[in-house]
């Protein structure tokens, strides 16, 4: 079964289910459609950002002129019909470059059951489109206000191939261990990963091969084990997972049906004192082409990434940001030569050295104004679809943004 499928198999489910609560004994009265109402919450934002880069693109067309084409919209609601049943949606707008040409889908969509829920314990489980729980920041990056800069560290949360490990169809256990020494969160998900995109099709190919064929979503399993302090100062986490897409050929395809994997293993650490923050995380990316029938194709590589960031927050409302984020495409090829050596493109596009200092203003708790100046020696996080000559490319670039946002 396809991930479209499933998804529609889960809101039939969701749907079914709210019928039933409705239209059973003690929901069927108006006084009671009143006050199941009453739970009924909604919220959104909106924002724009603006990207200027040198030598090369990001998001749109940002090199030189800069760009206007940096757009997140988003209407989120939740219901709770019964003390351990939640129903919880968003629709998103985003439009950031051929990756993302605006247009309005469902960001996530579930239904949440407790089973357990008492002071110290708590077990449940989701049914629908959910969040893929990847390191610190996966859960809720389209929101702008719980990121920490306008751009995420791309070595771990990759805009370019965004939709394959944003959020997927499917399952999910929960559970939750509350102590006196700190709080354990455990989540398991077997799920149909999101693959109909341009920028998956680029990432299991590349960006320069025609592809006539279809990709297909295959069961795909995630988990992510998390730590915290009661107090919240220092968190820890460790995330993995194993996403499988297939391929269906077309009619006079250069390819065969082969099979693409992706298993990231993350680790998370983050610190939080009264005024500042230092948070890292670090990555192995596994990913795996077979049975393509292309020798270029049917390889494996190990990539790397890590980051070191600091938080400070100086003033009420005001807080800088320093990070150094580093991505390695192949750790067995830092410096990209074996590659340019057998590819004939530069070197460069392996690897990716970025130096980034941010401010951000919380105007008021609703408006939010952040910019941020990134230094970067390499293009291993551009996207093909922005930067369709390779060869093109600059090494040493720069990259300008800021955002204003809202909420309510």
């Amino acid at each position: 079964m396809n991930s479209k499928k499933l998804f529609t198999r889960s809101l039939s489910s969701i749907a079914g289910l709210c019928l039933a609560l409705i239209t059973c004994p003690g929901f069927a009265d108006e006084h009671s459609g009143v006050q199941i109402l009453k739970q009924l919450q909604v919220h959104g934002f909106l924002s724009q950002g603006y990207i200027k880069t040198t030598g090369n693109n990001f998001s749109g067309h940002s090199n030189n002129s800069g760009s206007l084409d940096f757009r997140e919209i988003g209407l989120t609601a939740s219901l709770r019909p019964l003390p351990g049943l939640q129903l919880a949606g968003q629709l998103l707008h985003r439009r950031a470059g051929k990756g993302s040409e605006g247009g309005i889908h469902i960001d996530f969509g579930f239904l949440d059951y407790n089973f357990i829920n008492t002071p110290t314990i708590e077990l449940g489980i989701r049914l629908g489109r959910m969040k893929n729980p990847f390191g610190f920041y996966n859960d809720t990056r389209d929101v702008p206000f719980t990121r920490p800069s306008v751009l995420l560290p791309q070595s771990i949360y990759f805009d370019r191939t965004r939709n394959l490990a944003l959020a997927s169809d499917g399952a999910q256990l929960y559970g939750e261990s509350r102590t006196n020494w700190g709080n354990i969160t455990v989540q398991l998900e077997a799920a149909f990963p999101q693959v109909d995109d341009k920028d998956t099709e680029v990432s299991v190919f590349g960006h320069t091969t025609p592809v006539s064929g279809d990709l297909k979503s295959r069961p795909s399993y995630i988990g992510r084990i998390l730590y915290e302090l009661p107090d919240g100062r220092l968190r820890l986490a460790i995330s993995s997972a194993q996403l499988n897409v297939g391929y269906n050929p077309g009619q006079n395809d250069i390819f065969e049906s082969g099979s693409f994997r992706f298993s990231p293993l993350i680790l998370s650490a983050q610190y939080n004192a009264e005024h500042w923050s230092i948070t890292s995380e670090y990555a192995l990316r596994y990913s795996r082409r077979h049975g393509f029938g292309n020798p270029r194709l049917d390889q494996s590589v190990t990539g790397e990434s890590l980051y070191l960031q600091g938080i400070y927050r100086f003033l009420p409302g005001w807080e800088a940001v320093l990070r150094y984020d580093i991505l390695f495409a192949n750790r067995k090829d830092r410096s990209g030569k074996k590659f340019a050596a057998t590819s004939g493109h530069p070197a460069h596009g392996q690897y990716a050295r970025d130096f980034t200092a941010g401010l951000r203003w919380n105007i008021t708790p609703s408006i939010m104004l952040s910019t941020e100046y990134h230094r970067v020696n390499g293009t291993a996080w551009l996207s093909p679809l922005d930067n369709p000559d390779i060869s093109s490319t600059e090494k040493n670039w720069n990259l300008f943004a800021a955002q204003i946002s809202y909420r309510f």
